[in-house]
């Protein structure tokens, strides 16, 4: 009996041991099977934004009427064909694919953000090709690295907080960018997901947008002036006033009156005075001298910037989160 007792309690501990192991093993495959998913797909990780509700959606993709300024005319297109004419306007076809990766998304979460806050101009468009109102769009530079980029990152937007944010971006930072009050004039409270950063913008860029140099007639400033909601007469004398976190200027002292220097950029022309990150200003005569480095409004994403950290094997969702805070890429189709 005793014999016999020992063995049975030799065979239950060695079944309890077997079981143990099994166990440890289901448990670790799919504990390892759910961290291989998540590793495999980074979006969807918080809070989703939700479609504009006046968008018609087909399998889930947003249907869009596009206003095309070009050929005057209505288009129906869906979202991603949308997406694929905007990258080709605002980025080269050949540049580094994460670069592309990074601007298709931002372009996505914008014209989304868009439709969800603004109405077009053009009555009866969901959103249109005038860089005036949204996005720059050329369907003729779209090819296959254009339609990659876009098809790698489908349905893909920032999310903030559960919501859109608007996704700005600019072409050279100038080093540094810009919050979007100092930037822009944004007359609302700083949104929680700008930030002033150190941007090592590519050495590849054109000498005219690393630093510049414009000029004005007196007379030009102050019309200018004049538009941007200040009556300064004819420029004797012009300073920059106040300068946000990147040194950019965010008022300008004309005549002694204070003028908004996003909005004195705008109302002169911004192709000519490319950036608010001025070293200086002089009037001589009837000439005014601005000189400056960058070109854009500097909030958000630098594409040089982007760029640069595409060649140095950084990927879309590492530029974004160099550039923007506490966001998200999520996906809302696929």
């Amino acid at each position: 009996m005793k014999a016999t007792s020992k063995r049975l309690w030799a065979l239950v501990l060695t079944l309890a041991a077997v079981l143990t192991l099994l166990t440890g093993c289901m448990s670790g495959g799919v504990e390892d099977e759910a961290q291989a998913n998540q590793a495999q797909t980074p979006a969807n990780q918080g809070p989703v934004p939700q479609i504009p509700q006046q968008l018609t959606l087909v399998e889930g993709v947003p249907q869009l009427t596009v206003y095309d300024v070009d050929s005057q005319s209505y288009r129906q297109m869906d979202m991603e064909t949308y997406v694929c004419g905007v990258l080709a306007g605002e980025m080269r076809n050949d540049w580094p694919m994460e670069a592309l990766k990074a601007q298709a998304i931002l372009a996505r979460t914008y014209a989304l953000k868009f439709m969800q806050d603004k109405k077009s101009q053009y009555s009866g468009a969901d959103i249109s090709t005038d860089i005036q109102e949204a996005q720059a769009y050329d369907a003729d530079n779209i090819n296959q690295r254009i339609e990659k980029a876009v098809e790698e990152t489908r349905g893909q937007v920032l999310s903030y907080e559960g919501e859109l944010p608007i996704a700005w971006f600019h072409a050279h930072s100038g080093g540094k960018t810009e919050l979007a009050r100092a930037g822009l004039d944004y007359d609302k409270e700083e949104p929680g997901y700008t930030q002033s950063v150190l941007s090592s913008d590519s050495a590849k860029a054109p000498t005219t947008v690393k630093s510049w140099t414009c000029q004005f007639t007196a007379e030009e400033v102050g019309q200018a002036a004049a538009d941007a909601g200040v009556r300064t007469g004819v420029v004797k004398t012009i300073e920059v006033g106040e300068r946000g976190s990147s040194g950019r200027a965010t008022t300008l002292i004309i005549n002694g009156k204070e003028v908004s220097a996003p909005a004195l950029r705008l109302a002169l022309d911004s192709t000519r005075l490319k950036s608010t990150l001025l070293t200086q200003v002089k009037v001589e005569g009837d000439t005014v001298t601005f000189s400056g480095k960058g070109y854009g409004h500097g909030v958000g994403m630098s594409q040089w910037g982007a760029y640069a950290m595409a060649e140095e094997g950084q990927n879309a969702q590492d530029i974004i989160g160099h550039y923007f805070k506490d966001v998200q890429v999520v996906s809302l189709w696929s």
